[in-house]
């Protein structure tokens, strides 16, 4: 996000059941920062609260070692609407 506007999207998808959803996350940040080539962002409290308030959290300048070219990284789990097992 800059400016209050997507510059870019992904959509990753972690079909492995045998992971948990931390992991799942885990997996998809890596994946993510390595498509953007981003480095992976330290990961606060503040993280896991908000994914599980609001299935969605954010990464700020203070959050990665670089600096980075847009305001923050917003990751969001969306739901399939598959029954979980």
């Amino acid at each position: 996000m800059k400016h209050n506007k997507f510059l870019e999207e992904k959509v990753i998808a972690i079909d492995n059941n045998s992971l948990n959803i931390n992991n799942k996350i885990q997996a998809a940040l890596e994946i993510i920062c390595h498509d953007f080539d981003l480095e992976k962002p330290m990961w606060f409290d503040k993280n896991t609260k908000e994914l599980k308030q609001i299935s969605k959290t954010s990464f700020h300048e203070d959050q990665f070692i670089e600096s980075i070219w847009f305001d923050y990284l917003e990751i969001e789990i969306i739901d399939d609407g598959k029954k979980k097992s």
